[in-house]
């Protein structure tokens, strides 16, 4: 068994979470738990097998076992991992991953959100499961397609510094000296990352945002215009017109489609 499918379109139901601590007594344990699913991220190197599959563990790689799998641990000296046994409600889109995965650099992530579920059992079982579904949804993402078509590191912080910042002024150096990274080269991977300049990101990301709370909130205008970074609102008023199609008022009325413009390159 090389690859495994669960849905996760409903939190998990956990029935332990812990820190399990093996190869104390013996260099080989046989496990099998019917009815419940295991998660495992390991912090030592050993072997799991699973019938013919053999899969290598090594520090901050996660595995997962489906429900009545039986599997044998071999350690070398003492082993501790993080783990979950749970149980999932089986409807729903079907995720298909790898038994076993290197964590790379989310294995921090995925070590604090367990240790979060260990923390809130057993006196929150909701807050447990709620840490285990996101770890889960981690998991899944570890192999996900999409994952490697994502911004590059950088592109990837200076778009967070641009999020953090839309309220307030955002220049290009700053966010340059935010990404590590000089003007010109952010200039260069913004454009091929996303075909905008960091210029238009901005804008397009403001007035996304000023959309959105414009439909979806009872903000006054000119606390939506605060909130994006455009207060002067002859100028926000001549922004939504050409990015949004029509004037907040309009916008707010849904009188306009939801979709920005990309084309515009001033305000």
């Amino acid at each position: 068994m090389d690859r495994v499918a669960l849905s996760l379109d409903e939190p998990p139901r956990v029935a332990d979470i812990g820190i399990g601590v093996h190869g104390v007594t013996s260099p080989h344990d046989v496990f099998r738990l019917s009815g419940l699913w295991q998660v495992h991220l390991y912090g030592y190197e050993g072997e799991l097998a699973l019938g013919a599959s053999v899969h290598p563990i090594r520090p901050g790689r996660v595995s997962l076992i489906p429900p009545g799998t039986e599997v044998h641990y071999r350690y070398r000296g003492r082993s501790e991992h993080l783990y979950a046994h749970f149980r999932l409600p089986g409807v729903g889109t079907a995720h298909t991953v790898p038994v076993m995965q290197d964590a790379g650099t989310e294995a921090p992530v995925l070590s604090t959100l367990l240790r979060q579920g260990v923390t809130a059992m057993p006196g929150s079982p909701a807050k447990a499961a709620a840490a285990l579904w996101s770890a889960l949804w981690q998991i899944v993402e570890l192999s996900s397609p999409g994952r490697a078509e994502g911004p590059a590191p950088a592109v990837a912080t200076a778009m967070a510094h641009v999020e953090a910042g839309l309220a307030g002024p955002l220049t290009v150096p700053d966010i340059a000296r935010a990404a590590g990274l000089s003007h010109n080269h952010l200039t260069r991977l913004f454009r091929a990352e996303t075909g905008l300049t960091v210029v238009a990101y901005i804008r397009r990301r403001r007035l996304e945002r000023a959309g959105h709370l414009l439909r979806a909130s009872t903000l006054a205008i000119p606390a939506v215009a605060a909130a994006v970074g455009i207060p002067d609102l002859q100028a926000f008023n001549k922004a939504c017109r050409r990015e949004l199609g029509g004037s907040p008022r309009a916008v707010r009325s849904g009188a306009v489609r939801s979709a920005t413009r990309t084309g515009s390159t001033s305000w």
